[in-house]
């Protein structure tokens, strides 16, 4: 099909899949322990329904954890195969007070669809869709739509499904629409994806509470404890001073500061920590991050000294270094700093590699090609991403020879994974069409396309 047919095919159902996105952000699909899996069930019943739609060979599959679906079209003869990647599972809604609208029932204001999913990742499923009806009967490459149902819980039965499946599933050219553009009206290729250690510090002081004025200044609490061993983690400007964690200095892009700060909504006043450019130390430098505290309330706290305190750390590390060895140097740091002689444990909870895509060769061009089509000239930008995909370390291992894609349905904006997550609508179309024009040009490459 020709780039003009393809718009008009794009533009034709962009209605429909927009429909078919609302119908799917209204399945509370959440993979966490303690919700309702029945509604992960519904979500990938849901997906194979309109994988189906679209003329593929479907299966719902698992191991050991939620249900993924695979869906199959076989390649013209000569043609590549592309594998088509997103999620089902959405992330709790957390707070539901803090929502604008209802989270599971989509709205659209001021041009942004707002609801959990609506961007991540249920959009990612829908960009695929709509590539795939715009072609109908006259799809010109093999494609494989591998959609999980738990990546926001940790993935941790992809990699068992992915060895189950790897004939099924094996592809030259690997599609993961999970990720973000640089900004609205400019694509990015995601080229680099920090790896992630979360585990738990608890420290230990006394063998029960005792009274606060009785002991206190001669005995120390647990919690002034923590606080003291957690502020060991960071120097004065906020770099991560654990050692052993890897950093280094590559990222080419410029993030001004002030866009920076509107984006992550810091209050006036506020000082951004670390040091070095704003790219360097989202993208290619550890950060550490204290997620939460056991520890009494204060609206009932007694004048008790507390015995014991506990805090989740997150760690997110920079590409070339290796979380069992992060994790490591960090319980390492903690035993080594704690004050006053206290009992300190430390338990890992999860971990995920990170990663960095060589973005050369032809598949990535036909790539960049396609969003400077779709986005009206606007070249798009290879970005690094301080978040983690911890899986697309895995596809790479397991398949060497596929070139792999990392693209976006998100933008600054999103706030994926927080209260009023939303969908910038223009630019859904645009990613629409974008993959619509990669698959075109992907097939003009050949089969099993260099890298």
């Amino acid at each position: 099909m020709f780039e003009s047919e393809l718009r008009e095919a794009v533009a034709r159902e962009l209605p429909g899949v927009r429909a078919d996105l609302e119908r799917l952000v209204r399945i509370p699909g959440i993979a966490f322990e303690g919700f309702d899996h029945s509604h992960v069930e519904r979500s990938a019943e849901a997906v194979a329904e309109l994988l189906r739609g679209c003329g593929l060979d479907v299966e719902i599959v698992r191991a050991d954890g939620q249900p993924a679906v695979i869906g199959r079209r076989v390649a013209p003869p000569g043609a590549p195969t592309v594998m088509l990647y997103a999620h089902h599972d959405v992330q709790p809604v957390g707070d539901v007070t803090l929502w604008e609208s209802d989270p599971f029932e989509p709205v659209e204001r001021d041009g942004r669809l707002y609801g959990r999913g609506a961007a991540d990742d249920k959009a990612g499923i829908m960009a695929h869709v709509a590539a795939l009806r715009a072609f109908g009967d006259r799809l010109p490459v093999g494609v494989v739509l591998f959609v999980e149902g738990e990546e926001e819980y940790g993935s941790d039965s992809l990699e068992q499904l992915l060895a189950e499946h790897r004939d099924t599933i094996a592809s030259d050219v690997i599609v993961i629409a999970d990720s973000t553009n640089w900004d609205i009206g400019v694509p990015a290729l995601t080229t680099s994806l920090r790896g992630i250690v979360n585990c738990f510090v608890e420290v230990r002081t006394l063998d029960h509470a005792v009274h606060s004025g009785m002991f206190g200044g001669a005995v120390p609490d647990a919690l002034t404890t923590l606080v003291r061993l957690l502020a060991t983690l960071h120097d004065d400007a906020g770099n991560v001073v654990v050692d052993g964690l890897v950093g280094r200095d590559a990222a080419r892009v410029d993030y001004p500061e002030d866009r920076f700060r509107a984006e992550a909504g810091l209050v006036e006043g506020v000082h951004l920590i670390g040091s070095g450019r704003i790219t360097d130390r989202l993208w290619t430098r550890p950060a550490l991050a204290v997620l939460g505290i056991d520890a009494p309330a204060t609206a009932v706290a007694p004048n008790a000294l507390v015995p014991a305190a506990k805090a989740k750390l997150s760690v997110r590390l920079a590409a070339g270094d290796e979380p069992k060895q992060a994790y490591q140097a960090l319980r390492d740091h903690l035993e080594r700093h704690v004050p006053w002689g206290a009992q300190v444990d430390v338990t890992f909870e999860h971990d995920g590699a990170p990663c960095v895509i060589d973005a050369s060769g032809p598949v990535f061009d036909a790539a960049r090609s396609a969003f400077r089509a779709a986005w009206d000239g606007a070249d798009p930008v290879d970005i690094g991403v301080g978040g983690s995909i911890p899986f697309i370390a895995t596809f790479q291992e397991m398949f060497p020879q596929a070139a792999i894609l990392v693209t976006g349905v998100e933008d600054p904006h999103s706030r994926a994974h927080g209260p009023n997550e939303s969908l910038h609508l223009g630019e859904f179309a645009r990613v629409c069409l974008a993959e619509a024009l990669l698959l075109a040009k992907v097939a003009e490459v050949g089969t099993a396309p260099t890298r």
